[in-house]
């Protein structure tokens, strides 16, 4: 029922920030929950950040927090990640989803989620 396509990544230094963008299909995007995971090679996929589908509630993990900003902008069907003072640690495929608010599920786990984009590579140089 939804398109995600993550855009945004590139290459930082250290300190530095990103905004990635997640644009969504169709006419029910106020209807998902929408999250932020990340991949780095060799690792598993973890939870970054959500957002509640009327961007009432966020989410974070503990790494990120206080460093990056979920957002989003249902007039344009679009999830933003505000990602300031970049690590190293930070670099990962970031990965974009959304969750059917109805299915009353964790916004944490990744499993939980029903529709991914493509993914977008955040690098963070040293």
């Amino acid at each position: 029922q939804v398109q995600l396509v993550e855009s945004g990544g590139g290459l930082v230094q250290t300190g530095g920030s990103l905004r990635l963008s997640c644009a969504a299909s169709g006419r029910t995007f106020s209807n998902y929950n929408m999250g932020w995971f990340r991949q780095a090679p060799g690792k598993e996929r973890e939870f970054v950040a959500a957002i509640s589908r009327s961007g009432g509630m966020t989410f974070y993990a503990d790494s990120v927090k206080g460093r990056f900003t979920i957002s989003r902008d249902n007039a344009k069907n679009t999830v933003y990640l505000q990602m300031n003072s970049l690590k190293p640690e930070d670099t990962a495929v970031y990965f974009c989803a959304a969750q059917d608010y109805r299915l009353g599920a964790s916004l944490l786990s990744g499993d939980k989620y029903n529709y991914w984009g493509q993914g977008t590579q955040v690098t963070v140089s040293s």
